[in-house]
């Protein structure tokens, strides 16, 4: 496959497939190159995100939540079940499914845009040339005016407790169980380890999450940590802050996980581990030597704000490049560099990307949190709305949580939005506008909402920023 491109696309990620669709709409000759590999041994287009991480995540993660809603909730709804039973497999199966349907649809974005996708491994070579070797075959030359790096992350392993593929696993190995653990460890207290925490918890398993922090969601609004905390205890999850995980050992009752916290040295014993202590930039013989691009102690690959490495022409983006590891990010910055190339004007406004935790109830955020705007001394005001006040909520069944928003005391500016409730991630959006247009607090209290909707809970939080809720106490 040798060959001549405007464009060659190293990764073929939610950032790296993006970018190479969006390369080919502006008529630039792209190939985009990925190494992914299922574990039967099929290549595919997609990346993590699609074949081991958000998609088969939020397929397990609705199918437990049907599961447990099943169990615990439809009897109050007049639904009598009978015999509940679980079927893993089928559950699996549909997952499995899924994930095959949206990676296949990759592969005829590619064919249908005019995208040359290649299967195997891309190593950027000095002068803008690309080493292409197939899984099957030899090395190949490509070469290209530009070419875009993103071959996004690998999960962090810990010294502490090393992969075995069976009883201490990755995140993607968390997904394959072919039978609920008895007594689940997780170690880490992050966006993938409450979701795995969470699946295998509603399917039947005990559950307990170590977390090294001693606060918990550090990076959400420390109200909305709070009310998440809560609810996930009442769930039933074990959550143990300032746990530092110090061995993990091997025995005949499974594995003996031992950790230190302010109390001193504990050990549980679990049938399996989950280690969910973040990811890293996967670089691994991307790049080489004399290809000039610089790389971070963190093994970031340095870039500036348009996403351009220090090599010229050379581009970067998603997870190997800073800030954070989200897919919705990387696919932005594909986009961006894309339509740089095409000599388009562009940006990314890294000041309004959401984030989503896909528990129950979700969590998600956009814009600065309270404890960002007092450490930066900012004048804010803040307003707050419950769901055990929304119609559509009560309705649900799922009115825990709140929405809290937060605005600038001179100009009403709406600086975040921070939820924990109900379909949270759907709900952001609304937010990621009204930052995205400097919306004022006053423009989302003047839009109306349809009733009986969850969007009310925004609107009623806009509302009590300036003490003028409808369905709630005003203080």
């Amino acid at each position: 496959m040798s060959g001549k491109y405007d464009v060659v696309v190293i990764g073929a990620g939610p950032a790296g497939y993006v970018a190479a669709i969006r390369a080919a709409q502006h008529g630039l000759s792209t190939a985009c190159i990925d190494a992914w590999l299922t574990p039967g041994g099929e290549p595919v287009f997609g990346g993590t995100c699609l074949n081991a991480g958000c998609i088969p995540s939020k397929a397990l993660l609705e199918s437990s939540e049907l599961y447990h809603r099943a169990a615990v909730e439809f009897a109050g709804h007049g639904i009598q079940i009978g015999n509940l039973a679980l079927d893993l497999d089928t559950m699996q199966g549909r997952k499995d499914r899924i994930v095959r349907d949206l990676s296949g649809g990759i592969a005829s974005l590619f064919k249908a845009g005019g995208v040359t996708g290649l299967f195997g491994r891309g190593r950027l070579l000095p002068d803008l040339k690309v080493q292409y070797t197939p899984h099957d075959g030899e090395p190949e030359l490509l070469e290209a005016d530009h070419v875009i790096l993103a071959t996004g992350s690998v999960p962090v392993e810990l010294a502490a407790a090393p992969y075995d593929g069976e009883r201490i696993v990755d995140s993607t190995g968390a997904l394959e169980f072919d039978k609920v653990p008895a007594r689940l460890g997780v170690i880490g207290a992050g966006v993938i380890g409450l979701e795995l925490g969470s699946v295998w918890k509603r399917l039947g398993a005990e559950v307990t999450i170590l977390e090294a922090m001693d606060k918990f969601l550090f990076m959400a609004d420390g109200q909305i940590a709070r009310e998440a905390q809560r609810q996930f205890k009442k769930q039933g999850l074990d959550i143990r802050l300032g746990a530092m995980v110090r061995e993990t050992e091997h025995t005949a009752d499974g594995i003996l996980l031992k950790y230190d916290d302010k109390q001193g040295g504990h050990e549980i014993s679990v049938d399996k581990v989950i280690v969910a202590v973040g990811r890293r930039a996967e670089t691994a013989g991307l790049l080489d030597p004399l290809a000039g691009v610089d790389v971070s102690e963190r093994g970031l690959i340095e870039v500036d704000a348009q996403c351009r490495t220090t090599a010229s022409n050379v581009w970067a983006v998603g997870d190997v490049v800073r800030g954070p590891m989200l897919a919705h990010k990387g696919s932005e910055e594909g986009v961006m560099v894309a339509d740089l190339i095409a000599g388009k004007v562009t940006e990314v406004n890294y000041d309004v990307i959401p984030s989503v935790i896909y528990t129950a109830p979700e969590i998600a955020w956009v814009g600065r949190t309270e404890e960002q705007l007092k450490e930066a001394g900012v004048d804010y005001k803040s307003g707050t709305f419950n769901f055990a006040a929304s119609g559509r909520a009560k309705a649900m069944d799922q009115d825990a949580g709140l929405v809290k928003m937060l605005s600038d005391v001179r100009s009403d500016r709406i600086l975040g939005v921070h939820i924990c409730g109900p379909l949270a991630g759907e709900l952001i959006g609304e937010a990621v506008l009204a930052l995205e247009f400097e919306a004022s607090t006053e423009d989302l209290q003047r839009t109306i909402h349809g009733h009986p909707t969850l969007t009310e809970a925004v609107h009623e939080a806009a509302l009590s920023v300036d003490r003028r809720a409808i369905h709630a106490i005003n203080r």
